[in-house]
């Protein structure tokens, strides 16, 4: 029921391309442009510290609250009208709110190559592109394994504009919308109740 937004989430948060406070507050559709099929995929919403994530692939409805300051997420599940905490226990090594946060979006490398899982990988700056109709600052890099990836950084919005990978998330941001972002798409809404994760564990086993 969850992979689909979990697995949306992820891959955009790990491309988070800057100190998320120097950013501009904007929305935008995430589409992908992968070799298995365009289309939109998720609608996000960036505010000061936090990002919320409506997949096109949830049916029912529903969306993903992460606060980057907290490294904390939250599953709105609207037709139940619950809402579910991921586990601490999730924020291990590969913890995605740390992966790419990056003070200077024109001198990038140093805080890729920083990163556990980039240690002994590439990193190099090509230059200045457009996409969409935004400047971007382009990078190639690989990760400790290899594997090879393009990104095209925002530095208005501190977010990437487009990128590609040899793991098959290549996409782009489109219908860009800057401007502060309502508090209320960051809160969990009234009268929904808290899932319990550990009770449904136990009571499955």
């Amino acid at each position: 029921m969850f992979r689909p937004m979990v697995k949306i989430a992820c891959a955009i948060v790990c491309l988070l391309a800057a100190s998320f406070a120097l950013g501009q507050e904007f929305s935008a559709d995430v589409v992908n442009t992968g070799r298995e099929g365009g289309g939109k995929n998720a609608k996000i919403y960036f505010g000061k510290d936090k990002l919320r994530i409506e997949s096109a692939e949830q049916r029912g409805g529903g969306a993903m609250i992460i606060d980057l300051a907290a490294h904390s997420s939250t599953i709105l599940m609207d037709q139940q009208h619950m809402y579910m905490e991921m586990p601490v226990q999730m924020a291990d090594k590969r913890d995605p709110y740390h992966f790419f946060h990056i003070g200077d979006v024109e001198n990038a490398c140093s805080d890729w190559l920083a990163q556990t899982w980039n240690k002994g990988g590439t990193c190099h700056k090509l230059g200045t592109e457009t996409v969409n109709g935004r400047s971007a600052v382009k990078y190639e890099g690989t990760n400790a394994e290899g594997k090879k990836g393009t990104v095209w950084l925002d530095p208005k919005l501190h977010f990437p504009l487009k990128w590609q990978g040899e793991n098959g998330q290549t996409g782009e941001l489109q219908d860009i919308k800057e401007g502060s972002q309502p508090a209320s798409l960051f809160e969990i809404p009234a009268g929904y109740q808290k899932f319990d994760m550990g009770g449904m564990m136990q009571h499955q086993n």
